[in-house]
């Protein structure tokens, strides 16, 4: 027997409206980690295309895009996987060199890599001692 009224309705409501429903997705889950000299994103983002996913730097801020594409003339018997546009900022500091981004994307992860600059990785510096000849100076 079905129910006219569900008990659940106003838990379900309050879920979607933390986590986003069809028309405005919840952000795509997030990995971030150092692995040596190179800051690692993992991002899941899984049934989406390749060619929708858009990765953009500007200031220093990366904005990761993409698309899953609604369904059409389906006859649902249960639709939990958001659809639409997943949108995603991280703001990067100033250590990192934004123009050697890399990304793959496998089994529905997006991984991005962002090395770490030149600049801000540590050194050495060598301190010299000057050679100079010490001379009296007459009183």
């Amino acid at each position: 027997m079905m129910l006219r009224t569900d008990p659940f309705r106003d838990l379900d409501r309050l879920t979607q409206q933390v986590l986003g429903t069809t028309s405005r997705p919840s952000a795509m889950p997030m990995d971030a980690w150092r692995d040596q000299q190179t800051l690692v994103l993992e991002l899941d983002l899984p049934g989406v295309e390749t060619d929708s996913i858009d990765l953009d730097v500007e200031r220093n801020v990366l904005t990761v895009k993409a698309v899953r594409p609604p369904r059409e003339h389906e006859e649902y018997i249960a639709e939990e996987r958001p659809r639409g546009v997943f949108s995603r900022r991280v703001i990067l500091g100033d250590t990192l060199d934004v123009d050697q981004i890399s990304a793959t994307y496998d089994d529905g992860v997006l991984t991005v890599r962002i090395p770490v600059a030149e600049r801000a990785k540590p050194r050495r510096i060598h301190v010299t001692r000057t050679a100079g000849d010490q001379e009296a100076i007459p009183a």
